[in-house]
């Protein structure tokens, strides 16, 4: 469904409109968001989100950043990462860490992103392995690199 609708649906959206490609997405996004919920499958994604409001800079668009590095996390194989990359980019969501206001990021500001991401509280702990803040940092890294390489 977000495959077929989403770059329409953007577009609609950019110009104000509601379409039946909007309505497809929004149904798809809340059956989504309770889903992932129920299940836990939110995991990093979020906890590297709540990492990066740490950081002022990032105070923008930043939900992708941490799926992208969940992915990574996780082992996915390199067509499916670069395929959301390639999907993120049709759809205009941030596939860098440029893209979220780090254009240049220290490894200080790293190291805040990933110790954030792993406190005890943090759903990254819902991973089915266990997650440190060093493998944040790396799938970080790895997915600036691919996004840079997509871009």
């Amino acid at each position: 469904m977000l495959r077929r609708h989403g770059v329409s649906a953007v577009h609609a959206v950019e110009n104000g409109a509601v379409t039946e490609s909007v309505e497809a997405v929004t149904e798809a996004n809340t059956l989504l968001s309770g889903l992932g919920f129920e299940s836990g499958g939110l995991a990093a994604a979020h906890s590297i989100h709540n990492g990066l409001t740490q950081l002022e800079a990032t105070h923008r668009e930043k939900v992708n950043i941490g799926t992208l590095p969940q992915l990574v996390l996780e082992g996915r194989d390199d067509e499916f990462v670069e395929d959301i990359i390639e999907f993120s980019l049709d759809i205009e969501l941030p596939v860098t860490l440029a893209d979220i206001g780090l254009d240049d990021p220290m490894e200080d500001q790293l190291d805040t992103v990933a110790e954030a991401a792993c406190v005890e509280e943090e759903t990254i702990h819902n991973e089915p392995f266990p997650v440190e803040p060093a493998m944040v940092w790396d799938a970080l890294l790895t997915v600036n690199g691919l996004g840079e390489r997509h871009k």
